[in-house]
């Protein structure tokens, strides 16, 4: 691909006719930012919910408490409700069968690895009205390189369901 990710999205959003909505995490609104550099981005982005802290993603996105205790911010589960939770609170005036929520959160580092969560894990979601979906991903940068992989990768995926090639869950 030429051109940015960012610059595909928004005509194939168009076309379908569908409204993107990003819950982020640790990319700390780096995809928001990408997709609002495009002018007319407005035509299919509602916005974007930052939640870092776990309050944060039970207050803003509704992540069950319970989730966040069991399994951790940076897992399967939590993303998949990160995703659903940003359709949910920016649907506004719009029907849910037109709002595509994309989420993402992870290990940054270059602190906060576990054994089994290192620096540099991620987890992406796809929330959309044909389904949900989440993958992982092990990124080796420093801690701006695995923000940049993270949203490129997030867009990456999108723009595949879009084209209708949903990769299975990771």
């Amino acid at each position: 691909m030429s051109e940015a990710l960012e610059v595909l999205i928004g005509p194939l959003l168009r076309q379908q006719g569908l409204k993107l909505v990003v819950a982020e995490s640790c990319t700390g609104g780096l995809i928001g930012h990408r997709i609002t550099n495009i002018a007319g981005s407005s035509d299919y982005y509602l916005g974007s919910i930052t939640a870092y802290a776990y309050e944060a993603k039970e207050r803003l996105l509704g992540i069950k408490h319970e989730t966040l205790v069991t399994y951790g911010a940076v897992s399967r589960e939590t993303v998949l409700e990160m995703a659903y939770g940003a359709r949910c609170s920016l649907a506004g005036f719009f029907s849910m069968n037109n709002l595509v929520g994309i989420a993402v959160t992870g290990i940054a580092g270059p602190g906060g690895g576990l054994p089994n969560k290192p620096v540099g894990l991620v987890w992406i979601a796809l929330n959309t009205p044909q389904g949900s979906w989440a993958w992982d991903f092990i990124w080796k940068g420093d801690r701006v390189n695995n923000k940049e992989q993270t949203a490129e990768k997030a867009l990456a995926l999108l723009y595949d369901f879009l084209n209708g090639k949903t990769p299975p869950d990771g």
